[in-house]
């Protein structure tokens, strides 16, 4: 990846530090972000992480964590749509790492994920508590949160309406 920015800092025209922003999950890669970046964009992460993300890479550099999330109130529905979701990130070494290294278990990736870590990665029920579990992310450090509901078919108008609703003007020039 230190190559592959050089070869951004060397190209004709270079592709200047604050045109740039990394997806980083683990700290080496974060740090990066903050030194070679405007900053991270961190995915499939519970709120511990980016906690502990604007902590490594300081108060200056971008910290913008994709929540995938649900909308439905049924939980256990939820839950399902959830888990369909994680599926493929539960089996990638480098999400499954990370969350080892951040409070769960084996236990809590098996089998689907327990309901511990998808309630944590991936938030679900009304607008509403979407909405808390993005504030949740700004308030552990995060400048913007990207929302990302799953289990929708085509483009989820109405979903972001209902969010952006919830989390009202202030929250959605903020996020």
């Amino acid at each position: 990846m230190r190559e592959f920015l050089d070869g951004l800092d060397t190209a004709a025209p270079p592709v200047p530090r604050t045109r740039r922003c990394l997806a980083a999950l683990g700290p080496k890669m974060l740090e990066l972000s903050a030194g070679r970046s405007l900053g991270a964009h961190t995915y499939f992460a519970p709120v511990d992480h980016t906690r502990a993300a604007r902590e490594l890479v300081g108060e200056t550099p971008i910290l913008a964590p994709e929540l995938a999330c649900v909308l439905d109130g049924d939980v256990e529905s939820a839950r399902a749509t959830a888990r369909a979701y994680a599926a493929m990130y539960l089996g990638l070494r480098n999400y499954t790492n990370n969350r080892l290294n951040h409070g769960f278990s084996a236990q809590d990736i098996a089998d689907g994920g327990s309901d511990r870590l998808i309630d944590a990665i991936i938030p679900h029920g009304g607008a509403a508590e979407i909405a808390a579990a993005a504030r949740r992310h700004l308030s552990a450090g995060a400048d913007h949160v990207c929302l990302q509901t799953v289990g929708v078919d085509g483009i989820p108008r109405s979903q972001w309406t209902a969010i952006a609703s919830a989390l009202g003007a202030d929250d959605v020039h903020r996020t």
